[in-house]
């Protein structure tokens, strides 16, 4: 079904669209995270974005799959904590796009032990946001109906909070 928005074309989403894209961001940020927090990121978390894919690392920018490579090959291991997500399927292709925001908190290198605080950043919790856009990857085989498809990340902005 379309509708006709400010004179543009709009799909209406049903209940099954939401519950797909709903679905297929928890998967996404699963895997995703699973794989920043691995010892083979710098081999595996480039596979998630295209070269043309942008992201922003707490505002520098860098592009693709190179520019994932160039953040994570000096960074110390990571382990993330996923808060909540959000996700909005964005009408206009089949299946549609998402918008993807997650919080949670990083820790970046050793955890420090209970009670102990650094005067680096490292060891310690920091809470961020991070926003994804999701795009359809055509390239990838088709998903059976009802199952949620296969996405790479056309987008990716990172803030952190505190």
């Amino acid at each position: 079904m379309t509708s006709s928005v400010n004179g543009a074309a709009a799909s209406n989403l049903t209940h099954d669209d939401i519950s797909i894209a709903t679905r297929a961001a928890d998967k996404f940020t699963q895997l995703y995270y699973t794989t920043y927090d691995s010892a083979s990121r710098l081999a595996d978390l480039p596979n998630f974005y295209r070269p043309s894919s942008s992201l922003t690392w707490n505002g520098n920018p860098l592009q693709g799959a190179d520019g994932v490579r160039q953040l994570i090959e000096n960074m110390p291991p990571t382990k993330h904590e996923m808060q909540s997500f959000d996700c909005h399927p964005i009408p206009g292709s089949s299946p549609p796009s998402l918008l993807v925001t997650v919080s949670g908190t990083v820790i970046h290198g050793k955890p420090l032990p209970s009670g102990q605080r650094s005067k680096t950043i490292d060891g310690q919790a920091r809470v961020f946001s991070q926003t994804f856009m999701l795009v359809p990857d055509s390239a990838a085989a088709p998903s059976l109906p009802g199952e949620p498809a296969k996405y790479y990340i056309g987008a990716d902005a990172l803030r952190f909070v505190g």
